[in-house]
This record gives C-alpha cells, structure tokens and sequence, in this order.
C-alpha cells in the first residue's frame, strides 16, 4: 500500500506503530472518526491535522 492508497485523511499504520504519547511513553490509539490519537493514561487526545499527528501536550484536548 502507498500513501497514494489510503483514504484521505487517513493515518499510516506504520507510523501508528512508532508514536507514543511523550508525557507517558505509552501507546496510542487511532481514533479515525475524530482525527485524534488517544493516550488512555495520560487522558489526552492529541489532535491530527492535515495528516499530521501534533504531538504537544499543550495542543491535547483532555479526556474525561
């Protein structure tokens, strides 16, 4: 599969595979609907703009 095949919008796999969330070091999780990757431990959903996942704690919206 190329970047060329995967749907707009969409994460590549493989860099799903390498990010952690950088406050705890642990994974993350593709939430596609909202374009967001979850870290359940730190409760904070960081954001994905234009394919490119913002990896600053300060841009992260909170969970509850």
């Amino acid at each position: 599969m190329t970047d060329t095949d995967r749907p707009a919008g969409s994460l590549d796999p493989k860099l799903l595979e390498i990010l952690v969330c950088p406050i705890t070091k642990g994974p993350l999780e593709y939430d596609a609907a909202r374009q967001e990757l979850i870290s359940r431990a730190a409760k904070l959903a960081y954001p994905i703009r234009d394919g490119i996942p913002i990896m600053l704690p300060e841009e992260a919206r909170k969970l509850d």
